[in-house]
């Protein structure tokens, strides 16, 4: 008989089924003596929708669940969530169901602040142009305002979106000059960082958020995209010379972030990162 798993987490998302997640938390579980079961859980693979699907999870026996695209937003709206901060963000990607029902966190923005000091150090963000303002990309937003950018960017082809998240940094009381746009070309003209915050470049997206000849005199660029790892936005980056930031250390960071709301168990986390490589390998 195969007995129950001591956690047992999943991911709500579309186009998942490259996610490295699972990998993530069941290496997690083997480091720290729990065992895993984390499931994907695709909506309309489940002939669900979101909501069904959410409001199942503390039925069906899960402890906590990741969300991802395009789900972040909806997710805020269905649970308690602790921290003013995340409040602010309005998105969350991570979620712990108990008795005193959902909770949820956002480890997208300590994944990103993470990810970004792990390579730029204490080097301030500059002037930042940030593509996409939805889950990731309100994530992404708050994060450069915790690292000191001295203007944001702000660029979506909804423009509610855009104002939204502009409101909702200013009203956080930034000290950061705060822009919208809608043509990424023009935003991106004597920028210091360029950042994805868009699906666009992930496997099931092909294409880039910004041709690589806008990327001339940036410093740094970030790609929230870590599936394929090496994005045609971050290869256009580092061809013209600019310091880049992979979506995978968003991933990582995030995911021991929401492992440690899961489990409450610190990780040793050079040995996950030689862990998640040996399981990449095999794959």
């Amino acid at each position: 008989m195969t007995r129950d798993p001591d956690l047992r987490l999943g991911l709500i998302g579309d186009n998942i089924a490259r996610s490295r997640a699972p990998v993530l938390h069941r290496l997690a579980g083997e480091q720290t003596g729990l065992s895993v079961r984390y499931d994907r859980l695709v909506p309309k693979d489940l002939d669900e929708d979101f909501d069904e699907v959410f409001d199942r999870c503390a039925s069906r026996g899960y402890r906590g669940i990741n969300v991802t695209y395009p789900y972040k937003e909806r997710a805020a709206r269905k649970v308690a969530i602790p921290d003013p901060l995340v409040r602010a963000i309005g998105a969350i990607n991570t979620v712990l169901f108990d008795k005193s029902g959902p909770r949820g966190f956002n480890t997208d923005y300590s994944g990103f602040i993470a990810a970004y000091r792990g390579v730029r150090g204490d080097t301030a963000p500059g002037v930042a142009c940030l593509i996409g303002t939805g889950g990731v990309g309100r994530a992404l937003a708050f994060g450069l305002v915790a690292l000191g950018a001295t203007e944001i960017r702000l660029v979506d082809r909804d423009a509610a979106k855009a104002e939204a998240l502009a409101a909702d940094l200013r009203a956080a009381g930034t000290e950061a000059k705060i822009v919208t746009a809608s043509d990424a070309l023009t935003a991106a003209q004597g920028a210091d960082g360029l950042l994805n915050g868009t699906p666009v470049g992930m496997v099931g997206y092909d294409g880039t958020p910004l041709p690589s000849h806008a990327m001339t005199g940036a410093a740094w660029a970030f790609d929230a995209v870590y599936t394929p790892r090496d994005t045609q936005f971050l290869k256009d980056a580092d061809a013209e010379g600019l310091t880049v930031i992979s979506g995978y250390e968003l991933f990582f960071f995030q995911g021991v972030d929401a492992w440690a709301h899961f489990a409450g168990r610190p990780l040793d986390q050079e040995r996950l990162r030689t862990d998640l490589a040996q399981a990449e390998e095999i794959a």
